[in-house]
């Protein structure tokens, strides 16, 4: 697992670290079953708190991303517990996304295209896998 944080980036680190697993699990780089780096080691890899990694850790269990197994530790499980939830969810993270792109001018279909591409990327990496 490769982590890069931005310690001069206004958002947080343990967004940021946060972000980045989901990404990774979205790229097929974690894939369930993985397991994640205990607290306390990622926390020593990365230069950052132990809470700050456990807090990440909590945000990503709740969002139900991973699973806590007291012998494995943190484990890669993506739980989608109801569709209707989840859009619902998605579309409060989009609408922001879409306030943002109506201010600066960014089409509807500006927006259609790079969702679009958005897409296509995430589909070519698990196909080159």
């Amino acid at each position: 697992m490769r982590i890069e944080l931005d310690f001069n980036s206004p958002e947080a680190i343990y967004i940021q670290l946060r972000n980045q697993i989901v990404m990774q699990i979205a790229q097929e780089q974690l894939r369930d079953g993985d397991s994640l780096p205990s607290v306390r080691c990622l926390a020593g890899e990365l230069g950052v708190n132990m809470h700050t990694v456990n807090k990440a850790y909590a945000m990503l269990r709740q969002e139900g991303y991973l699973k806590l197994d007291r012998r494995r530790g943190a484990v890669i499980s993506v739980q989608i517990s109801n569709k209707a939830e989840e859009m619902t969810k998605v579309n409060e993270y989009m609408q922001m996304i879409v306030a943002q792109a109506i201010c600066k001018e960014i089409t509807k279909d500006e927006m259609k295209q790079l969702i679009e591409e958005m897409y296509d990327t995430f589909l070519v990496i698990e196909e080159e896998e």
